[in-house]
């Protein structure tokens, strides 16, 4: 009886992770929309810069959902190992979007440094703390997560959430100093941090995927 008690628990566990991601991977993917047009009317590319990093994110949420879905699947002889490619695949996709999309954001962020545009100081600020909360909320709906999978989403989503705090606190020294420069040197920022975190990623698919 008590064989059979256990036997649940752990389905159970993989039932409570899989709505916890798809939790976090809607409330991630809503923002990134509002994200991007937030960047776009606000004129920040630290916004825009960020947006690529949570649209990255969310795609990692997708992947880790879909991967949870297929660890419940009874494994057959025909898919043990296609299944495992998935997401390694995936998260090369992923990587390469990433790099690319974060090479873009540079090429526009670093001439802008030395001639800044016009930012929309305020509506950063209301974007930033919108940030703080959507990914807040993800982090703590992840919080009790078991699985390796939700632990390495949560992180990502931590990671964010710093981001926008930094975001804010640009935005609040911009307010009140006028130095628009601040805000193409923290686009640069976030996009040479993604790009950091892609390439090791990219490697690291790669060494799987060659093997």
């Amino acid at each position: 009886m008590t064989h059979h008690h256990h036997h649940i628990e752990p389905e159970l566990d993989h039932k409570h992770d899989q709505s916890n991601i798809t939790i976090a991977f809607w409330l991630n993917a809503t923002f990134t929309v509002i994200e991007i047009i937030g960047g776009v009317l606000t004129n920040s590319i630290a916004i825009i810069s960020d947006a690529v990093h949570d649209l990255g994110d969310t795609f990692s949420l997708g992947l880790a959902w879909y991967a949870e879905k297929l660890a419940q699947r009874k494994p057959d002889s025909k898919y043990t190992y296609g299944y495992k490619r998935y997401p390694v695949l995936a998260a090369l996709v992923n990587s390469v979007f990433l790099l690319a999309a974060s090479a873009f954001v540079l090429s526009q962020a670093v001439p802008m440094i030395f001639n800044p545009g016009k930012v929309d100081e305020n509506g950063m600020m209301w974007l930033a703390v919108l940030g703080i909360v959507f990914n807040g909320v993800a982090v703590l709906k992840l919080k009790g997560g078991k699985s390796l999978n939700q632990k390495v989403v949560r992180l990502h989503l931590l990671e964010d959430t710093l981001g926008w705090i930094a975001v804010l606190a640009g935005a609040i020294i911009m307010k009140y100093t006028g130095f628009a420069w601040i805000d193409p040197l923290l686009g640069v920022m976030i996009a040479v941090y993604i790009i950091y975190n892609a390439a090791k990623n990219l490697r690291d698919s790669l060494r799987i995927f060659l093997q």
